[in-house]
């Protein structure tokens, strides 16, 4: 089995590529390339990854019913149906490289990946046998390199969302759930997001917030949201977004 053992990131001007090493008794041995290969594409704006945050229940799926099935790419990788009703096409996968596959050939310019941190539980699952901490290596890497596509690989009009459960630590601190201690030493996978969002459920009405109240990692740029609180309505975060980018919207469908 290919494990991680050492990481090596080489950024040059028309792509950022991961260098994977083979290891043998723990030691890096001949070099591999698994064809991380990320383009990079010159200064122009890249593909804006969104994470929305919240607890089971308090509509982060449910934010995405005012979406024409027209204008929305799904990749369902928990496997459970819609709240809400709808002729939404999905990609039901929780397979990285299936992910990435339809993230590229998508023809939408708006895709969620719904719930996104289980595509770091259901690897840690499959692999929850294996001995050592080598494995929340490779559950990071995946993650990390995800986003990285959505930045790097996608057009500049592409916004994909990810929707995620939230964790506290010791302090009642919430950010994106993960798979523990050894993974969030990897990476701090909301460093990666400009436009963090999270839910909220206030007397029976559902929001998202859209700035921090200190104890959270919820952040949007300076203007882009008028109220610190907005309806949970993923369409209208969708086009608050495209108007602050001046970004255009077109017509497709999920590969």
């Amino acid at each position: 089995m290919l494990r991680v053992v050492q990481l090596q990131l080489c950024e040059q001007k028309t792509a950022f590529s991961v260098r994977l090493y083979r290891g043998r008794n723990g030691k890096p041995s001949k070099l591999h390339w698994l064809g991380v290969s990320i383009e990079k594409r010159g200064d122009q704006r890249m593909g804006i990854p969104v994470l929305i945050l919240g607890e089971s229940g308090s509509g982060k799926s449910a934010s995405m019913r005012n979406f024409s099935p027209d204008h929305l790419g799904i990749i369902n990788v928990s496997g459970k149906p819609l709240p809400f009703r709808g002729n939404f096409k999905m990609a039901m996968t929780d397979d990285y490289q299936k992910v990435t596959q339809v993230l590229l050939g998508s023809k939408v310019k708006s895709i969620v990946i719904d719930d996104c941190q289980y595509l770091m539980v259901n690897e840690f699952m499959r692999n929850a046998k294996v001995n050592g901490y080598q494995k929340f290596t490779d559950i990071a890497l995946n993650f990390w390199t995800l986003v990285q596509t959505v930045i790097y690989s996608l057009p500049s009009d592409v916004i994909v969302y990810f929707l995620g459960h939230v964790e506290r630590d010791g302090d009642g601190r919430e950010k994106l759930k993960t798979v523990g201690k050894m993974t969030d030493e990897k990476v701090t996978i909301e460093g990666y997001f400009t436009i963090v969002l999270k839910t909220l459920v206030q007397d029976q009405h559902y929001y998202f917030t859209t700035q921090t109240n200190g104890m959270d990692t919820v952040k949007s740029p300076m203007g882009m949201f008028e109220q610190q609180q907005i309806d949970n309505d993923l369409k209208m975060v969708d086009d608050t977004i495209r108007a602050y980018y001046n970004l255009t919207e077109s017509q497709g469908e999920i590969s």
